[in-house]
């Protein structure tokens, strides 16, 4: 995996990674015995992909892709096109690499993924206007508080109005919370904040739909599943920001749940209470998508059937959870493969094995994470 693609892969997703390196133990046996629940089976009827599964309850399931991968790898490709109902690219349409040379914008790369789900009836979602990260080169030499404004207005309605009509929704805004930076409202000091001070976000949803007033326009954050403190003070903030943006009425339709998880991690995720949340978002009325779930497992056991089970446990149990909220209507997966995550590189294993955090193994076989997805869309109510 290249360094440039990891950016487009994994970074604004490290302080999850980081709260799983924070918390880690050295585990011994016992310890994994007691997340292991081997006498489940994790027994699936029928062979069903999980679009056809995610489909039956009006729900949508699909995976992050990118042109690299599929353009090369028939096999990865014929996976996304019987597993998937909706494709995210994972790089190519952020705004370091759609916008790398100052005004001249490369759509080649989206274009063909864009052509890929219409070649296997998919829907597309796109990812994502404006963050703090993958910047291009020149922005800090060019952006200054006179001209950010236009410049802000001119990518978001470049590239929204390129896809207009072919997008389902749009990640609008990526990860403008951070609680670290010491502001009242839990806003990140990026540049956009430092330029245009806290309505850049409702800029940004009002600019986005009036280019494509068609899509689904998303707030994306990270890191605010568990019940530690830090992610019940995020999702605090989360949802102030959504309250504060749909008082003002920006055109804000959904929240996308990135959902990281940790394959360890489990005792620390209570469903009660992130149901609550989930509850508290669906009284605004807006939808939520899980948009870049996956579970890391470099903190157990080397042994593959006890990890596999104890990943598909955790699939199965937050999905069971989030999947009652009538308003969820997507589950995304950062990734279908083994072969191709972000998680070998940014979150790799201490003894050199290969990581499994995603549906399908290395060889794009269905393994226990697969079935712990389907056995919770085969059980979630109907939409």
């Amino acid at each position: 995996m290249t360094r440039r693609r990891s950016l487009w892969l994994g970074l604004g997703s490290l302080a999850t990674i980081g709260i799983s390196k924070g918390l880690s133990h050295k585990y011994g046996s016992s310890y994994m015995q007691s997340l292991d629940r081997k006498h489940k089976d994790f027994q699936v009827v029928g062979t069903a992909s999980l679009r056809q599964r995610a489909a039956a309850k009006g729900l949508i399931y699909g995976s992050a892709g990118n042109y690299e991968t599929l353009s090369v790898d028939p096999t990865l490709a014929n996976s996304f096109a019987q597993e998937c109902g909706i494709l995210v690219p994972e790089g190519e349409l952020k705004w370091g690499f759609v916008q790398g040379i100052r005004n001249r914008f490369d759509f080649t790369q989206g274009d063909w993924l864009a052509n890929f789900t219409r070649t296997h009836n998919m829907l597309l979602r796109g990812h994502t206007l404006v963050w703090h990260l993958v910047l291009p080169e020149w922005f800090e030499k060019v952006v200054n508080r006179q001209n950010a404004e236009r410049i802000f207005i001119e990518h978001i309605a470049t590239v929204t109005k390129h896809y207009a009509g072919q997008m389902h929704s749009w990640d609008v805004v990526n990860e403008a919370i951070d609680l670290d930076h010491g502001r009242s409202d839990g806003l990140r000091q990026s540049p956009w904040l430092k330029f245009l001070g806290p309505d850049y976000i409702e800029l940004a949803f009002r600019v986005a739909a009036e280019a494509d007033p068609k899509a689904l326009l998303v707030y994306n954050e990270t890191a605010f599943e568990y019940n530690s403190s830090r992610d019940k003070a995020r999702r605090t903030a989360i949802l102030k920001l959504l309250e504060r943006l749909k008082s003002k009425g920006a055109p804000i339709h959904a929240l996308g749940i990135q959902s990281h998880l940790r394959g360890d991690g489990k005792a620390d995720f209570n469903a009660k209470n992130f149901r609550s949340f989930l509850a508290d978002v669906a009284s605004l009325g807006l939808k939520i998508l899980i948009t870049e779930l996956d579970v890391t497992d470099d903190e157990l056991t080397a042994d593959i059937d006890i990890r596999d089970r104890i990943i598909a446990d955790v699939y199965e149990d937050y999905l069971s959870t989030v999947l009652d909220e009538p308003a969820v209507i997507a589950v995304l997966t950062w990734g279908l493969s083994d072969k191709v995550t972000w998680i070998s590189e940014y979150a790799p294993r201490s003894d050199g094995k290969a990581v499994r955090p995603l549906p399908l193994d290395d060889s794009f076989q269905r393994k226990l994470a697969w079935n712990g997805i389907a056995r919770a869309f085969d059980n979630a109510p109907k939409r």
